[in-house]
């Protein structure tokens, strides 16, 4: 048995079921680290970023602890982001079906107060949220904390960086003192540490494995050349399947979506400023590889779940440099190798000096001198066919799939990611097909049912 297999932890039959199921054959180093001394009840801090499994650690260590069916939390977890904070929901939730009834509510902005509190109000057990909300709860006393018996702070660093410290000391003030605490971080501040220690207890230290991950950069000097215009030469010249490309402001991205856009490319916008049934749009086309390029802000540099993302385009260095650390991670994940592209105006020397670890040595390249693009932007391999039903509707992804490849006759290798949610299911299809499978749904049936979709 391998020192890294999960059997390791003595989690019943069930439990390791499920994790195979979810493709968990084996602990990341940082799940190796952390899961026994969390188990064992103590407090942990985490130096980790995402893509490393921290997830699924304090996922599992927090729901060991949970009595399910409970009409009030025993699990909190505090986001910096509205995205993180969806996908942590998320992982918990298929963590969590070896265990009956568990209710995971998610707390962030964007959403409906008084449609959160419906949810609290029919229990839950575990809570994910931004410290905003969640705060906003507290004092609506439609959220009582006094039964957590696990206190997660994630990417601790960010929630600083955003403001939230005096919102996160608040609710954990008011979390019950017995409790577990576990904070992870990418980094580790001074004010981090501070946090640390005053919410936990003796906490045992562990890192991620620091193997340096197998990105290349590339420098590109706009010297003489308009800055989107030297963006679509890299785009041309790259041939890059995919990318998320990285501005500094919201009118930024605005500008610079409308400039591909108008060249022919696949491409959308995300950044703090939009609602957020947008922002999870555009992630959802993003994700299912409908839109090839995404043009963004700081607020996706964390809590995007793209495990294969090719490549990321700092359009703009960022002012923090720590954020270019969190930028260019979003890349070379998993084991693949990646690629980092940054342009550089005239102010930006100084920032390039301070990161010798990463860009020491690279010499930029002229970006004049990259060919004009010369053919068509390539349209996105798949298109996006939205489903009008979901969980209540008792669907699952094995049910679209079989009708899709059987009474639809399309091939498996046409079908790309399913997603299914409450009241609707989104299906990715190959583009050359997707109207094919719209037609074919509109007269078939999926679980014996007519079920109406369009493309998004």
């Amino acid at each position: 048995m391998s020192d890294k297999s999960f059997a390791n932890l003595n989690l019943e039959a069930t439990w390791l079921e499920n994790l195979d199921q979810l493709g968990y054959l084996q602990m990341t180093p940082i799940q190796a680290d952390a899961l026994p001394h969390m188990l064992e009840g103590k407090d942990v801090i985490g130096q980790a970023s995402t893509g490393t499994g921290k997830t699924a650690a304090f996922g599992l260590a927090l729901l060991s602890k949970i009595e399910p069916a409970g009409q009030v939390p025993g699990a909190l977890v505090l986001c910096p982001t509205r995205e993180l904070a969806t996908q942590v929901a998320e992982e918990i939730r298929r963590l969590a079906r070896p265990i009956p009834n568990t209710n995971v509510v998610v707390l962030t902005g964007g959403t409906s107060v008084s449609r959160q509190r419906t949810s609290l109000a029919h229990g839950a057990d575990v809570v994910v949220g931004t410290p905003g909300r969640v705060l906003d709860h507290l004092r609506r006393k439609s959220l009582d904390v006094s039964k957590v018996r696990t206190l997660v702070l994630d990417e601790a660093d960010r929630m600083l960086d955003m403001g939230f410290l005096e919102d996160v000391q608040t609710v954990a003030e008011l979390v019950a003192p017995e409790r577990q605490t576990h904070l992870f971080s990418a980094t580790m501040s001074e004010d981090v540490e501070r946090l640390s220690q005053t919410f936990q207890r003796d906490p045992v230290w562990v890192e991620a494995d620091s193997e340096t991950p197998d990105i290349t950069q590339i420098l590109y000097d706009l010297q003489g050349i308009d800055r989107f215009d030297a963006l679509e030469r890299v785009l041309s010249y790259h041939s890059l399947e995919s990318a998320v490309i990285f501005c500094n402001e919201r009118d930024t991205v605005d500008a610079c979506r409308a400039v591909l856009k108008h060249a022919g490319y696949s491409v959308e916008g995300l950044h703090g400023g939009m609602e957020q049934r947008d922002r999870e749009a555009v992630l959802r086309l993003f994700s299912n590889q409908s839109v090839r390029f995404l043009v963004a802000t700081n607020v996706a540099a964390r809590g995007i779940d793209i495990q294969e993302l090719g490549a990321v385009i700092n359009f703009e260095m960022p002012r923090d440099i720590t954020e270019f650390v969190h930028r260019v991670g979003r890349t070379g994940r998993a084991g693949e190798s990646g690629l980092a592209i940054s342009l550089l105006g005239r102010s930006d020397a100084r920032k390039v000096e301070a990161l010798p670890e990463l860009l020491g040595g690279i010499e930029p390249r002229m970006a004049s001198k990259l060919p004009s693009a010369s053919t068509s932007p390539e349209p996105a391999k798949m298109r996006t066919l939205m489903l009008f039903a979901g969980k209540r509707d008792k669907l699952r992804p094995g049910d679209v799939v079989g009708a899709f490849t059987g009474e639809f006759g399309l091939d498996v290798d046409a079908l790309g990611k399913i997603t299914i949610e409450e009241r609707a299911s989104y299906v990715a299809v190959a583009s050359e097909v997707a109207e094919a499978a719209l037609v074919k749904l509109r007269k078939g049936k999926i679980k014996g049912k007519n079920i109406k979709g369009q493309l998004v």
